[in-house]
């Protein structure tokens, strides 16, 4: 017998500086069975940092041609694929022939390795490239409550993100190919 996701019910008051963004996400997250805390909070912070009307998490790790975050348009058409990790090159390739912007969130401990191995063949195709810092992903992880309620406040490249179980700092930068 499969061993089912964990899901998570979050309400996130959304406060994006930057793009004069502000909205309240209620947002249903499953956790899937080999998937960490840590790249899940990555997963809910790429949304947050994305939020616009259509935006919706995919079956991700569950459906291997789907990315974990996208929008789909009104005929069906992919505007924005969002993965969250270290994906190859040939996913990132077959993404950008899908979408029209595609974005990439790294959050691992790996991810300077990732990024040295692999930039010299993003730079071929026309994706951005982010990355999360991870010991603040960690942090971020140790927030997580099954129901909560959080603040999430973007300025520049970091987020603020309060919630019962306490507070944290997200900073992220651009990869540059």
């Amino acid at each position: 017998m499969a061993i089912k996701p964990t899901i998570y019910k979050l309400r996130i008051a959304l406060s994006d500086l930057e793009r004069n963004y502000y909205d309240t996400l209620n947002l249903t997250v499953a956790l899937h069975p080999s998937e960490t805390p840590e790249r899940m909070m990555a997963r809910v912070m790429a949304f947050c940092l994305n939020a616009q009307e259509g935006l919706a998490f995919t079956k991700g790790l569950s459906e291997v041609d789907e990315p974990d975050i996208w929008v789909r348009t009104m005929d069906d058409k992919t505007s924005l694929w969002i993965d969250v990790g270290e994906p190859a090159p040939d996913r990132i390739k077959k993404a950008v022939r899908k979408s029209d912007l595609v974005k990439v969130y790294s959050f691992n401990s790996k991810s300077d390795v990732w990024w040295e191995q692999n930039k010299s063949k993003f730079v071929l195709f026309n994706a951005q490239f982010h990355q999360f810092d991870y010991g603040e992903i960690k942090g971020l992880s140790n927030l997580l409550a099954r129901t909560m309620d959080m603040s999430v406040t973007v300025t520049g490249e970091s987020a603020f993100v309060a919630s019962e179980e306490g507070e944290s700092e997200l900073n992220w930068k651009k990869l540059e190919n």
